[in-house]
């Protein structure tokens, strides 16, 4: 009878050491496992395997540990940073999404998806996206685009020029490019593509600009996929994030009805080449109650658009000080050159106007855009 018992005391005890044992390797395994992948790009290729793959750990080194002194700016789902990777050879913007907001796994999906089928000159190039583990073992998400080294376009409207530095300030020929860029962006984007895609969020802040001040639209985290009709299923949403745009150049119709349309897209636009030509933010604490920077501007159209046209755009290289004193003070009367230049201003204004209509029916597409931004550069330079 004790035979029987220590046999059966010896069977159970090899039990529970076979099963320890074997949940210390898994365990190990799994360790070495999480250890492995964080040094890794995801193996699943979320923008496609013709890209360039970076692990967390060179991007971790590419930007100094994602230092401070390499930090750009910060957006509604992520943080980004310069980096510098193929050593030493390519700068790089690394946009590293913070997955403490619930959307931005979202954002980086539909980002992803957005940016692997596009390719126009005036986009932001995306190089590759990492999907991996950090240092902690917790989930890693990041895209890496093109570094342009201008910064963005709310850069060169906002910041505080240093004395003297009129470098730093966009002449009016530089704004028509930027805004001529960014249209032929939308272009694309509305009738080129594969689909039709609507960005969703335009805005100075997501116009970023290279050495030659090329402008090229980024951000994508918001975008839709509109699909043809033949899908059976027109103007279907390939993200759902939830927000549609900023505060200011949101269309009305998407706090409405939350109906995704390349119109939303073209009222971001007016308001942005608004904003570009007056210096003023649809969100200046001047726009209260009923007045916006579409009726404020709609105010002084035709008549007096000089008088809200951007004050940087006066002392330019282009005008004489005898120009600027006219627009200024209107001492004396306007010559054959001040005449050109409420000419040029007056036919931005008109096409700024038309594409922020509250109404998206009466709002302009981007071919006449496109048409019209071509006339008046060619006219007036």
């Amino acid at each position: 009878m004790k035979r029987e018992k220590s046999h059966a005391f010896r069977m159970v005890l090899a039990i529970i050491s076979v099963v320890f044992g074997l949940l210390l390797i898994s365990s190990f395994l799994t360790l070495c496992w999480k250890r492995k992948s964080k040094n890794k790009p995801s193996s699943i290729p979320l923008i496609g395997d013709k890209f360039i793959k970076l692990s967390y750990k060179e991007l971790f080194q590419a930007t100094g540990g994602f230092s401070s002194t390499n930090f750009i700016g910060s957006g509604s789902f992520g943080f980004v940073y310069k980096g510098i990777i193929n050593q030493g050879e390519t700068i790089v913007a690394v946009k590293v999404l913070n997955l403490q907001n619930p959307r931005a796994y979202k954002s980086f999906m539909a980002e992803c998806k957005a940016l692997r089928n596009i390719r126009h000159r005036n986009l932001v190039k995306i190089l590759t996206s990492c999907s991996s583990l950090d240092s902690k073992g917790e989930d890693f998400k990041a895209l890496v685009y093109e570094f342009m080294p201008n910064g963005s376009l709310c850069d060169w409207l906002y910041l505080p020029m240093e004395a003297h530095d009129h470098s730093r300030n966009l002449s009016l020929l530089q704004r028509l490019n930027i805004a001529i860029d960014v249209a032929s962006a939308l272009d694309y984007l509305h009738y080129h593509c594969y689909g039709t895609i609507v960005h969703c969020d335009l805005k100075p802040s997501n116009v970023l600009l290279d050495n030659d001040m090329t402008a090229h639209v980024s951000d994508f985290g918001l975008t839709r996929l509109l699909l043809e009709p033949d899908d059976n299923s027109s103007q279907i949403q390939t993200s759902s994030v939830g927000i549609k745009g900023s505060i200011g150049y949101a269309a009305p119709e998407y706090g409405m009805d939350g109906r995704t349309t390349i119109q939303g897209d073209m009222f971001s636009y007016g308001i942005l080449l608004l904003e570009m030509f007056t210096g003023k933010s649809p969100t200046d604490q001047m726009f209260t109650n009923d007045l916006n920077l579409h009726n404020f501007a709609k105010a002084s159209f035709p008549i007096h658009v000089m008088q809200i046209l951007d004050p940087k755009l006066l002392p330019k290289e282009e005008q004489s000080e005898e120009i600027e004193e006219d627009v200024v003070n209107r001492i004396e009367g306007p010559s054959h050159k001040t005449y050109k230049l409420q000419d040029c201003i007056t036919s931005i204004f008109e096409i700024a106007l038309q594409c922020s209509m509250e109404s998206p029916r009466e709002c302009m597409n981007m071919n006449d855009v496109m048409r019209g931004l071509h006339l008046i550069k060619g006219n007036f330079f």
